[in-house]
């Protein structure tokens, strides 16, 4: 190894990979094994994966590159209060630069189903940024020479803490990043589409019954309450994921690591993300539990619920095009049967649907696991952070789509619509007032049962004239004045 000074290798500017074949020995406390000599990660990943190869569900990469953010910070404050050299500091920076920008993802193979703490996903890091950094260094892969996996890469850490740390940063970003401004966008579309539509009546539905006249624009309207009041939740939520475990090491009470990291790495971290992130004030509760992701799990529940609302509603009042509700019009966006030339279906609502029922599952699923918790630690971490970072990314995905081949295209079939209103028994609504409950209701049943018009019965009632239900029966003034309706 070439350096500049014995104790104080030089970095050398040498690019990602390895150009060798077969195997080569790596070591941990249990032993020597043999790893893929082409690969970064060493022997507690090379275990991990033969005891571990269960289905086909791996780690999400986005676990691992907000690792990077922890073991950078980590490195710079360790070398900043004096206990790891700036120059070890500096290839470990170097190197989890690398993980952060996605250049070593394929150094990460390790399966969901691993270890409840994270613990051979931390390793899999430690293992992969020593050995970049002693590749950096001019050292031997597989020496942890001159920079190790658990002395200098985990200085003053533990996975009981680095690995909840990961999650709550991986989770944020892509809450913030991915799902809430798609959200927003979904949200921004309808109310558009519903400001378009206010002064379109159509007939109110109520228990898939006939109801009294709304505006196309309030219906609308309703739905971006929902989404609107959806997204709140989320972002209410998502303050809890700035409170970091950082710092509590094994237990909480941050053994082995120096008075002032768990501040000080939390306020690098906040930096190295431009988010408000900051240490956890209660250890033992950031690190014995899962509430916050347990709360934002939730939150996602609930976003999936009002999107599995207005995916439903669209599709009934698409429903058609000659035999069904038919007021909405969605776009074409591609053949609908194999065998049924011509038939288009609601498509970008039946995916929406699916995915709210996958997000409503991988809720329950985290709930339970949040419930596991034993003592110091709560040992379900894998799995929450893979159903939270996955629904995220199916939400995130399904309401892009949504709104683009769906929403933003979709338009009113008016002539069904007026059609409704005018045949609509619930127009009798307005008369009650004047002539009573009862012989409201007469009027109606008449017009059912005789399959004539309610202004046809109500004028044969003798209960009201003809310009008496013309002054009462005005759809347009059924409606209310706003959202609040009266």
């Amino acid at each position: 190894m070439t350096e500049s000074n014995p104790d104080h290798p030089t970095m050398r500017d040498i690019p990602i990979g390895i150009d060798a074949t077969g195997t080569r020995t790596e070591f941990d406390s249990m032993g020597q094994v043999e790893v893929p000599a082409d690969k970064y990660w060493g022997a507690q990943t090379q275990r991990s994966l033969a005891h571990f190869s269960i289905g086909g569900d791996r780690m999400p990469i986005a676990v691992y590159r907000a690792y990077g953010v922890v073991k950078k910070a980590c490195a710079l404050v360790n070398a900043e209060m004096g206990r790891l050299p700036q120059w070890k500091a500096d290839a470990i920076v170097r190197a989890c630069d690398e993980v952060i920008a996605g250049d070593l993802d394929s150094q990460f193979p390790l399966f969901v189903w691993q270890t409840g703490s994270g613990t051979q996903s931390n390793m899999n890091v430690n293992e992969v940024v020593s050995n970049r950094a002693i590749q950096l260094l001019g050292g031997e892969l597989g020496s942890q020479q001159p920079v190790g996996p658990n002395d200098d890469v985990n200085m003053s850490q533990s996975s009981n803490d680095t690995f909840p740390t990961a999650m709550h940063i991986a989770v944020e970003h892509d809450l913030t990043a991915r799902l809430i401004p798609e959200l927003t966008a979904l949200a921004d579309v309808m109310a558009v589409k519903a400001s378009g539509w206010m002064d379109v009546v159509k007939i109110g539905r109520t228990h898939l019954q006939d109801a009294v006249p709304v505006t196309v624009g309030q219906e609308w309207m309703g739905w971006v309450g929902q989404m609107r009041d959806a997204i709140a939740a989320v972002e209410r939520e998502r303050e809890g994921l700035y409170d970091l475990a950082l710092g509590g090491t094994a237990t909480g009470t941050g053994i082995n690591a120096p008075k002032g990291f768990s501040t000080r790495s939390a306020e690098v971290i906040a930096q190295l993300t431009g988010r408000p992130f900051v240490t956890a004030p209660n250890k033992f509760a950031a690190q014995g539990s899962l509430d916050p992701l347990v709360r934002v799990s939730a939150a996602l529940r609930g976003v999936a619920v009002a999107v599995m609302k207005i995916a439903n509603d669209m599709r009934w009042l698409a429903s058609g095009p000659r035999c069904g509700i038919g007021e909405l019009k969605l776009p074409d966006n591609e053949p609908g049967s194999s065998i049924m030339p011509g038939k288009v279906n609601p498509t970008q609502c039946e995916a929406m649907v699916m995915i709210a029922i996958q997000v409503i599952g991988e809720d329950t699923a985290t709930a339970f696991a949040g419930s596991q918790g034993n003592f110091e630690l709560n040992a379900m971490r894998p799995i929450v952070v893979n159903n939270l970072l996955h629904s995220i990314a199916i939400l995130s995905d399904g309401c892009e789509m949504f709104r683009l081949h769906s929403v933003e295209g979709t338009e009113l079939d008016r002539e069904a619509i007026a059609g409704y209103v005018e045949n609509s028994l619930m127009l009798v609504t307005a008369l009650a007032p004047h002539i009573g409950y009862q012989a409201a209701a007469h009027i109606a049943e008449a017009a059912a049962a005789n399959g004539t018009s309610l202004r046809a019965e109500a004028i044969r009632s003798g209960k009201v004239s003809e310009n008496e239900y013309d002054r009462l029966i005005r759809p347009g003034d059924m409606v209310g004045q706003g959202l609040g309706g009266a």
